[in-house]
């Protein structure tokens, strides 16, 4: 089994930038996809970004391309989403996620395992 913890959320002005965290234990995560998503108040959660193994490849939602980062560091069995230039839509709570396989996923059902999330608020 594989537990994540998210950390890193905030309250943040528009135009600010916050660092997400999710730090893996239990298993090694090197051999896992990683996805972060979020879920706004009133609102299913969406997928946001996702990286593969060894960090090459990235996936991202239309609407973070260009403002989030994803990465990772397999040594730190650690997962990171940084969000820049960020927008009060942005708001939700950010969940991370990681599934046993080789294929970048977009849909929520891939990922068999998740962190509780941290809630990011950004102000107008």
């Amino acid at each position: 089994q594989v537990q994540l913890v998210e950390s890193g959320g905030g309250l943040v002005q528009a135009g600010g930038s916050l660092r997400l965290s999710c730090a893996a234990s239990g298993r090694r995560i090197s051999t896992y996809v990683m996805g972060w998503f979020r879920q706004a108040p009133g609102k299913e959660r969406e997928f946001v970004a996702s990286i593969s193994w060894g960090g090459s490849s990235t996936n991202y939602a239309d609407s973070v391309k260009g403002r989030f980062t994803v990465s990772r560091d397999n040594d730190k069995n650690t997962v990171y989403l940084q969000m820049n230039s960020l927008k009060p839509e942005d708001t939700a709570v950010y969940y991370c996620a990681g599934r046993g396989t080789s294929t970048i996923a977009t849909n929520e059902g891939a990922y068999a395992y998740w962190g509780q999330g941290t809630q990011v608020t950004v102000s107008s």
